[in-house]
């Protein structure tokens, strides 16, 4: 069982907690889908503001639905529409404060307000972006892209197979 306690007073020590915790849960574990599906369960779990927190794959060029916590959301999203579409299509992060004025949003839950999408590459392919929604109005900020890029770094090995270890548990 693992049980992860993040608790910080600022945020940056809640990153460097939830990275270390992230690091810990998918150490040795060589399955991108389970990775992602523990991840999106630590990071639901560790963010505040949060109603939707998970993971779109790179299919083919296509971005289709992977593990996640919050509703039920768009299952196939083209490069290049929407804020994942487009955080695919350029590989650049996405921090929009206030969705509803980014051209083409695609509203898989009208609740959200703001967005966080981080594309994660390995070896130059994108295997996927990492979409994190609030719903609240500018939610996310330089810290949280910065450290999501970090944890997108960290995590990419894993989420695309090559570190094979046999588990440690």
């Amino acid at each position: 069982m693992y049980e992860f306690k993040i608790e910080a007073a600022d945020k940056t020590e809640l990153y460097r907690q939830l990275i270390e915790a992230a690091d810990a849960l998918t150490a040795g574990e060589p399955d991108a889908i389970a990775n992602m599906a523990n991840l999106a369960a630590l990071i639901w779990e560790s963010l505040p503001d949060l109603n939707w927190a998970g993971f779109y794959r790179n299919v083919e060029g296509e971005l289709v639905l992977g593990p996640f916590q919050g509703r039920a959301a768009c299952i196939r999203i083209p490069f290049g529409k929407g804020v994942c579409g487009t955080a695919a299509a350029t590989r650049e992060p996405q921090l929009v404060e206030d969705v509803h004025a980014f051209p083409g949003h695609i509203a898989c839950d009208s609740a959200s307000a703001s967005e966080l999408v981080v594309p994660i590459e390995h070896d130059a392919r994108l295997i996927a972006v990492l979409d994190l929604d609030s719903p609240r109005v500018a939610r996310f900020d330089a810290v949280d892209r910065d450290f999501c890029i970090r944890l997108a770094q960290r995590i990419a090995p894993r989420l695309a197979g090559v570190e094979t270890a046999p588990p440690q548990r």
